[in-house]
């Protein structure tokens, strides 16, 4: 693969929300598989394991316990301006697709005690962003080179984080053990919809020489601009869950 194709997968590849219920060959689960077991790990220390769902039994609890902890948390977000709120929070959800709905869901379990590959000091004193943020770093390595190869395989693929409020839940049902963590669920699938078109700040935007030019640095008004911009260029893209299309026609009116 040259560069430039590289380039052209990266900036085509987007969250997928809606899937087709047809069945992904499982030649090419164990690809993306594959792809994830060769990710970046801080000093080897590979915390991931994957475990593949199909039965749709199991998919179907899945998505009751994702939708019951949006009914929790989506009071919090009650309290945030309405213009500001991802399009999932800006009316209570009914159903929240794609963890029912897509063929395959991959969850991403972590084991913490991997940590220990690395010099203990840096990983549990003076740790980059806190102690364990490597280890989170080392699972979205992982997440992040399943969804490319989900995407150059022609499918779609979406990063569904798992929170604490209904991780404990997720892990009985699957028989986790207590000792490991699950931060991530990978639905796969066969797009359903066409994907809404890609937003990235450009490069100039972004890019600094040698130190940082602080002539770009953005204040807490250029932020709060720059994210009603992400809302008006994102909500499309939420139109895939249920019943967001009839709210956007209705923020366009």
């Amino acid at each position: 693969m040259s560069i430039d194709e590289f380039l052209a997968l990266a900036r085509t590849r987007r969250s997928c929300r809606k899937f087709k219920p047809d069945p992904i060959p499982d030649e090419w689960v164990e690809k993306i598989l594959e792809a994830g077991r060769w990710a970046m790990s801080g000093a080897n220390g590979q915390p991931w394991e994957f475990i593949v769902i199909r039965d749709q039994k199991t998919k179907d609890r899945i998505a009751e316990l994702l939708l019951e902890d949006h009914r929790r948390t989506f009071q919090l977000e009650r309290t945030r301006v309405e213009e500001l709120r991802q399009p999932m929070f800006r009316r209570p959800a009914t159903e929240l697709p794609p963890l029912r709905t897509a063929p395959v869901i991959i969850a991403v379990v972590g084991d913490r005690r991997t940590l220990q590959a690395s010099v203990l000091y840096s990983r549990f004193i003076f740790a980059e962003g806190g102690p364990g943020a490597a280890y989170f770093k080392n699972m979205a390595n992982a997440t992040q080179l399943m969804c490319i190869a989900a995407a150059a395989l022609g499918l779609g693929a979406q990063w569904s984080s798992v929170s604490s409020g209904w991780e404990g839940s997720l892990k009985t049902l699957l028989d986790v053990p207590e000792e490991l963590a699950i931060p991530t669920l990978v639905p796969i699938g066969y797009r359903d919809s066409k994907a809404a078109p890609p937003y990235r700040r450009k490069l100039s935007e972004i890019v600094h020489q040698e130190r940082y030019d602080r002539s770009r640095f953005r204040t807490g008004e250029d932020i709060y601009n720059f994210l009603l911009h992400l809302r008006r260029r994102t909500r499309e893209a939420y139109a895939e869950v249920q019943g967001a299309k009839s709210e956007i026609r209705s923020t366009k009116s």
